[in-house]
């Protein structure tokens, strides 16, 4: 809308300050706004009408309403993280709120006993160390998921480092805490968002944590631990070549339809990628071509779809995990995949559905992908695919929702 048209507008408007008028008057400028409309449009638009009463109320009541309308944002991070090295491969991290507002913050993105996500960055002299631990799919959180920090207040755990990371070799360890804070946001409901619009990350000055070779030999017998499959049981059995452990068959019935889809999901990825097509459907989820990114991108679908293909027992799907989540995997155990509650509520197909799921879990085992989950959800996604698409690569919901193609893009 130009500055003459919209001026022309407001002074018909002025002419009779009716209920009418004041309408148009707001539509008039939330279409402003909308549009972007520069600085010198706003204020000769407020020139124009400022002398009317009930028209200076429609443009208080407008610009109130599209201040309201805008997501809240806090860019200074609040969480002050500390950590110490307690010996052994155990370190101490201590999460701070120093704001005067509280923070709210999903729990698994928080230290913790038990590892749930990967919140360390750690190398052995300049070489890096893989997470091990559980790789987990998640939906957006419940309240249930969130731990509260009231200004002020502290958590402090205590993290067996070994119990999750390979630290089997003797050598010096630099470690670092470093958690995205996707979801997370302040009293208020201000979200921690970076500038670019990605998670504000909590993260510590970096330690050095040196392993002898007592706490080496104990943390490599973990690793042999952590890279063992389940011992099937009474309840294992395997049905069109796929594993199923612990399932009824109702279970089983519903698992094996969603193994078949994730089979041509990956197929038609693969595809798509060995065809060399960069449109949308590429770009939404991968970021801007290159084509170094790109040929990761398809190397990635080829290993997923041999991985999916195989039907000689090699895929397991466990139905034993209670969780509220999706399902999980240890990147280390292919090609265990523990499925939880939220997947059997999903669909078969489409966004966040039970056979994209498998291709999520499938893309994190290292000898397929070797994903991370850096973001969930598609906004996240479409996000780190702009602002970062080297992460997007690495990301594992980026994979399932290029695979899922909901809504299809070409």
């Amino acid at each position: 809308m130009s500055n003459v048209l919209l001026t022309t507008l407001l002074q018909s408007n002025m002419h009779s300050p009716s209920s009418a008028s004041y309408d148009r008057t707001c539509a008039h400028l939330r279409a402003l706004i909308q549009s972007g409309g520069n600085e010198t449009m706003k204020l000769n638009a407020l020139t124009t009408i400022g002398t009317t009463a009930v028209l200076a109320a429609a443009i208080a009541s407008v610009f109130a309403t599209a201040e309201a309308a805008r997501p809240k944002v806090e860019t200074a991070n609040p969480l002050r993280v500390g950590i110490m090295a307690l010996g052994d491969g155990n370190v101490e991290v201590t999460v701070t709120n120093t704001s005067r507002k509280t923070a709210r913050i999903p729990t698994w993105q928080l230290p913790s006993t038990t590892a749930e996500s990967n919140l360390f960055h750690i190398s052995r002299d300049g070489e890096q160390i893989r997470y091990e631990g559980a790789m987990i799919k998640r939906g957006v959180p419940a309240a249930t998921d969130f731990t509260i920090l009231r200004p002020g207040q502290s958590r402090k755990v205590t993290v067996d480092l070994g119990s999750a990371y390979d630290m089997s070799s003797v050598g010096n360890y630099t470690v670092t805490f470093a958690s995205p804070l996707q979801y997370a946001s302040m009293s208020g409901g201000a979200k921690l968002k970076q500038s670019n619009g990605m998670p504000m990350v909590a993260q510590g000055a970096p330690i050095q944590l040196w392993i002898d070779q007592s706490t080496a030999l104990t943390a490599k017998a973990r690793v042999t631990a952590r890279a063992k499959p389940t011992k099937p049981g009474s309840g294992s059995t395997v049905v069109n070549g796929v594993t199923y452990a612990g399932c009824s068959s109702t279970q089983i019935s519903g698992a094996g339809t969603a193994v078949n889809s994730a089979r041509t999901y990956s197929e038609n990825g693969k595809g798509y990628l060995n065809g060399g097509t960069t449109g949308p459907r590429y770009t939404s989820w991968f970021g801007a071509y290159t084509s170094s990114r790109y040929n990761t991108a398809k190397q990635h679908f080829t290993d997923i779809d041999t991985a999916m293909d195989q039907s000689g027992g090699q895929i397991t799907i466990n139905c034993g995990c209670n969780q509220s989540y999706y399902a999980y995997v240890y990147p280390t155990r292919p090609y265990e995949i523990f499925v939880c509650r939220a997947f059997w509520s999903a669909p078969n197909t489409g966004t966040d559905s039970k056979a994209g799921t498998l291709i999520h879990e499938m893309s994190h085992f290292n000898v397929v992908a070797g994903t991370d989950d850096w973001v969930y959800g598609q906004s996240g996604a479409k996000s780190l695919a702009i602002s970062d698409p080297t992460k997007a690569l690495d990301n594992a919901d980026s994979h399932e929702y290029f695979a899922e193609n909901t809504p299809s893009q070409n």
